[in-house]
């Protein structure tokens, strides 16, 4: 008798399919459609709370927007509206300025309530602990005791909240510095290289020494640092010597952050406007703790050219997230999220929203991990037209809600999105399979 073939064994003995336990995995896989679960397996998708907070006018106004946007008052119903819209991640800028009062002195009572709405509504935060201002007491970044009065700082938050595990200790501290002491539009509001410098030195010393603090308490902290993604073109026949320094400079943060020494060009630079070697040796010591995540903001405004007459024009994806972003990847290596981006006109948000989303996608399908995805912010803004250097009220519809808390189309393109991809894996390598403490389950690439 002729033998018979494995598959007819196979369907005898077994049936036609649904094998016992292929219910854990097997050929067909998922795709990762629908909404976030929650799990830390799945892609972060977030959303902020806008907050940021400098001050102007020599220190006289403090541009609040956690105030000038309403949250105050409304906060409750800006954290459901996170829920509702299927996120399960919100990067949340505690007032630094209104909770620290002073060395060992803080004010939690705005805080805790806030905090316990996150837990309870099983929201991640990823808390910005510093977003363009300091406390007045502190004066601003010229200040050399800023680092230690910060990790202090750091250091209280993460013992009264020893659940939370994210953090952006310092948020874009390349623009805090450039915009505060070269540009001359905050806090210290000063414009000379040397300033630069120091409010640069003092931020990134600020931000490890945070780190540290926030390890002391959360050795597993993860650590998403949000930095702005820029590139200066210029429309010249001969490029200058002063627009490829300014290339270069926009590093200067992440590569004090990182202990990654610097081009000649830009060590020259440094040491002429304050950096001294014990300064140098101190940053190069090594990285600071915790699960390093590389978080790029972009704007279309991001991009600029410098036309031969020398004005500006602004250069909107010339290069976009991918091309600038994937440049700080080669140079860093590390995970990346795209921690921000929007555009002011609501009408042509859900079209930037997906251009971003495809920019990830793309990322991702080129072998670099991209992590997470935020649409900043949750709500309209104030004054960011002008980079809040002057008090106009002029209301920004960036948001995915506007100042009512209406939803702007936006909103829906993002609801979406979420619907579509919402569970793929954090990993894009990881598309196979996930790691964690649930039955196996096979994926399939995205």
């Amino acid at each position: 008798m002729m033998p018979q073939d494995f598959l007819s064994i196979v369907k005898r003995r077994y049936g036609d399919g649904g094998y016992a336990g292929d219910e854990h995995g097997g050929a067909a896989g998922s795709d990762g459609t629908g909404l976030p679960t929650g799990s830390p397996s799945n892609f972060m998708f977030a959303t902020g709370i806008e907050c940021s907070n400098p001050t102007i006018d020599n220190g006289r106004t403090r541009r609040d927007q956690l105030e000038e946007c309403g949250h105050y008052a409304r906060w409750r119903d800006d954290l459901r509206l996170t829920r509702e819209l299927g996120l399960k991640v919100l990067r949340y800028g505690l007032p630094i300025h209104r909770i620290h009062l002073g060395p060992g002195k803080y004010d939690w009572e705005f805080a805790d309530r806030v905090m316990a709405e996150l837990r309870r509504l099983e929201l991640t935060p990823i808390l910005d602990l510093l977003h363009f201002g300091v406390p007045d007491w502190l004066g601003n970044f010229q200040n050399p005791e800023l680092p230690v009065h910060f990790a202090e700082y750091c250091g209280a938050v993460a013992e009264r909240y020893p659940w939370v595990r994210y953090y952006t200790p310092v948020n874009e501290i390349f623009v805090s510095a450039r915009m505060s002491a070269k540009d001359g539009l905050w806090n210290e509001q000063l414009k000379n290289d040397r300033a630069f410098v120091t409010a640069l030195k003092h931020l990134v010393a600020a931000s490890i020494l945070g780190t540290q603090m926030i390890a002391k308490h959360r050795p597993d902290c993860i650590i998403v640092q949000s930095e702005s993604a820029e590139y200066l073109h210029e429309a010249r026949a001969v490029p200058s010597t002063a627009v490829k320094l300014i290339n270069m400079q926009r590093f200067i943060s992440l590569d004090l952050l990182y202990a990654k020494p610097f081009d000649a060009d830009v060590a020259y630079w440094l040491q002429d406007n304050g950096l001294t070697r014990e300064e140098y040796d101190w940053f190069m010591a090594g990285e600071p703790p915790g699960y390093q995540i590389m978080g790029n903001d972009y704007y279309g405004r991001n991009e600029r050219i410098l036309l031969p007459d020398g004005s500006m024009s602004p250069a909107q994806d010339v290069l976009g997230w991918y091309q600038i972003t994937h440049e700080y990847y080669r140079r860093y290596q590390k995970p990346v999220m795209h921690t921000e981006t929007n555009v002011f006109e609501a009408g042509d948000a859900p079209s930037w929203l997906w251009k971003q989303w495809m920019n990830v996608l793309r990322m991702r399908r080129d072998g670099v991990p991209v992590l997470g995805f935020t649409w900043y912010s949750l709500i309209d803004q104030i004054d960011w037209d002008v980079a809040l250097a002057v008090k106009n009220g002029t209301v920004n519809s960036c948001g995915l809600y506007d100042l009512d808390r209406r939803p702007r189309p936006v909103a829906a393109a993002y609801r979406q999105l979420l619907e579509e991809f919402g569970q793929i894996t954090v990993v894009p390598h990881g598309e196979l399979f996930v790691v964690g403490d649930q039955p196996a389950k096979l994926m399939i690439e995205v």
